[in-house]
């Protein structure tokens, strides 16, 4: 006599919601990742193309050219610019909270820099 295999429907359910929410969790976190991504080139760039005799609004000016053109809320005033060896650095950190449901929010520190190019 063979016996019945496949997977039972309690079974189906439980992995379907686990899949759900797995997936409604990675559609609110992707957003915020990509734009970390973002603004992690963005600073290269600034960083990489910027005149050793560059000021401090100059580079933030720069930047914000690039966040608007990637459409960031993130700005040029949130960055912290200095030199290191006559090397431009700019370094950056924010939070960012990603509401889940009711009162239940995710909150991701960001942090970054050039220093590492």
């Amino acid at each position: 006599m063979k016996y019945q295999r496949g997977v039972a429907l309690s079974g189906l359910i439980f992995w379907g919601i686990i899949f759900f929410l797995v997936s409604v969790l990675g559609m609110k976190v992707l957003p915020s990742i990509i734009e970390y991504y973002k603004i992690q080139k963005d600073t290269k760039v600034v960083a990489a193309q910027a005149a050793p005799e560059a000021t401090v609004a100059d580079i933030r000016n720069a930047f914000n050219k690039f966040a608007d053109i990637d459409y960031l809320e993130f700005k040029g005033d949130q960055l912290d610019i200095s030199k290191d060896n006559g090397k431009i650095v700019i370094e950056f950190a924010y939070e960012k909270r990603i509401p889940l449901f009711m009162n239940v929010s995710l909150l991701i520190e960001y942090k970054g820099s050039t220093a590492g190019q």
